[in-house]
């Protein structure tokens, strides 16, 4: 699988050409072809910072903001969920680190300092 194929994955239903997806990629610092590593943190946390932008460029939009009415079905506040799933993913990055963090982390605690 390779990086473009992973983010299709992290935003399934939303409908981007290959071009702009790559171009998001891309603004992330990931090459669209190169094989994913799903044992890489750096390269998870570059997927979900893609698919923030994703979604911050969709909440951009005007037109999802209002309350849409189909038959019996009520499509509301759509914006309004939207902003709550980037928000939950801001934490996630927030959270997440990369492989130079984890390399870099030890298990040692010092109890006392001189």
């Amino acid at each position: 699988m390779n990086n473009l194929q992973r983010l299709q994955l992290e935003t399934k239903g939303i409908n981007l050409n290959q071009n702009e997806l790559t171009i998001y990629l891309q603004e992330n610092n990931l090459e669209p072809f190169a094989e994913y590593n799903p044992k890489s943190a750096t390269n998870k946390k570059l997927i979900y910072q893609s698919a923030l932008s994703i979604l911050e460029s969709i909440a951009n939009n005007p037109e999802h903001m209002k309350n849409y009415k189909h038959e019996d079905m009520s499509i509301s506040d759509f914006h309004e969920n939207l902003m709550s799933r980037i928000d939950q993913l801001e934490r996630k990055i927030r959270k997440l680190k990369t492989d130079e963090q984890i390399a870099n982390e030890t298990n040692f605690f010092m109890l006392f300092d001189k």
